[in-house]
């Protein structure tokens, strides 16, 4: 993980009760359990490692409307609100700035992908607009690399996954919410065929409700509860320089780069053209469902077996409440970062922008991300198991939207008026 990522101090003393138990500390559970402690909400959030050590600390920070489906803009949109919104909310700095993304194309067949887009979105009046080579250079000036033009969103912008998270958690606890880290949750307690409460390995919590935010690891606890919930893992590598001067704070993607301004002055820089694919039982399991996925979108995958493959089937995908739990055998999944991909990302980077030929490399990283045959995250209620929520497989963009996912499911478990439609999230598409 990055070796930024703030640590958030909790108490360790399980309670007896709690109204809403969520699984994992990452950007969605604790928004959920701040937006739940703000309505008096008794509420207890469970991490078997440590506040925002996956995903949450490990993306871009991207928080973006550009280039996503049209019926997610609107978590998007409400997002964005609500990033703005977070360091009065909260009473901290989250990082966020609403320095504006700019997507980059070489090819007349990536702008015309990025006008497919923007006319897909015509009705939503968003403040997207094509741009001309002149204007790319005039938004990041000092570059070499010959584009034909851009997508720009002045309105989208990024904030700084490894102070978020925790900055989120902490004023969740000042409103009341328990946080009990390196606490995995082993499974569910039902009576009269609904939740009654959750079993940890530290004992158990009588409850109503269970939200379940647990990013990769939602796929194998929902399997032991016999919920098939289709995902496979994506590995995304990451690194940032030391301070530098750089060609602007837009936040910037090419076909085989992407870069943007880092809050102590560097740049956190990944290869967008190329992720790893790590092959695991279940892309024998649930392969198939993902096709259409590998034929349209996914050609940039570097599938390779190793590892991985073995780690995970030396993790068990049934177990009992007296445990242990696979949540206890790896309390974080760290995986490796890919550090020749960072170095091509770095030199195409340079290749198009000289003023990167001399940074340097604080640090590297990777992250894992659980994707979906469709892409799009699953907010719902699981009407198998009458209490559960989940708030999850958000496929590579769950940072931007975090706040209004958490927001999202905060608004399921207590019944109100969502903050927006949440048809598109429902589990049964899958």
């Amino acid at each position: 993980m990055t070796k930024t990522l703030e640590v958030v101090g909790t108490q360790d003393q399980l309670p007896d009760s709690t109204s809403v138990v969520i699984i994992g500390g990452g950007i969605v559970g604790v928004t959920a359990a701040l937006a739940l402690a703000e309505r008096n909400i008794p509420v207890v959030l469970v991490e078997k490692g440590q506040i925002g050590c996956e995903q949450s600390s490990r993306n871009l920070g991207w928080i973006r409307k550009t280039s996503r489906h049209l019926h997610d803009v609107p978590l998007a949109v409400a997002a964005d609100k609500l990033w703005a919104e977070m360091p009065d909310r909260i009473g901290r700095d989250v990082g966020y700035k609403q320095a504006g993304i700019m997507f980059l194309s070489k090819t007349d067949a990536q702008i015309s992908m990025q006008e497919d887009w923007l006319k897909s979105v015509e009705s939503l009046s968003l403040d997207s607009r094509m741009l001309n080579a002149q204007e790319v250079d005039n938004l990041a000036p000092g570059g070499e690399g010959d584009w034909l033009g851009g997508l720009y969103t002045p309105s989208d912008g990024y904030a700084e996954p490894s102070i978020a998270a925790p900055a989120i958690a902490k004023a969740a606890v000042e409103k009341g919410t328990v946080i009990i880290q390196n606490c995995a949750l082993r499974t569910l307690t039902k009576t009269d065929g609904k939740i009654s409460g959750v079993v940890t390995e530290k004992g158990e919590i009588r409850c109503n409700q269970v939200l379940l935010a647990g990013g990769a690891w939602s796929r194998r606890f929902l399997g032991n509860l016999g919920v098939s919930l289709p995902t496979l893992p994506l590995i995304c590598s990451v690194l940032r320089t030391k301070p530098m001067d750089g060609p602007t704070n837009i936040a910037v993607g090419g076909p085989d780069f992407s870069f943007r301004k880092h809050k102590d002055g560097g740049f956190i820089i990944t290869q967008r053209g190329k992720l790893d694919a790590p092959l695991v039982l279940d892309h024998l399991l649930i392969g198939y469902r993902y096709l259409e996925q590998l034929r349209t979108q996914y050609s940039f995958l570097q599938v390779k077996i190793g590892s991985p493959f073995f780690k995970d089937l030396g993790l068990s995908r049934k177990w009992g409440p007296k445990g242990p739990s696979p949540f206890e055998k790896v309390r974080v999944n760290d995986p490796a970062p890919n550090e020749y991909l960072n170095q091509q990302a770095l030199n195409n980077l340079s290749n198009a922008w000289p003023a990167f030929k001399n940074a340097e490399i604080e640090e590297s990283w990777a992250g894992l991300i659980d994707v979906t045959p469709d892409s799009n995250p699953v907010i719902d209620k699981i009407k198998s198991i009458p209490g559960l929520t989940v708030a999850t497989a958000f496929s590579g963009h769950g940072f931007g939207t975090g706040p209004a996912a958490g927001q999202l499911a905060a608004d399921l478990i207590s019944n109100v008026e969502p903050i927006i439609d949440p048809s598109p999230y429902r589990f049964d598409r899958l």
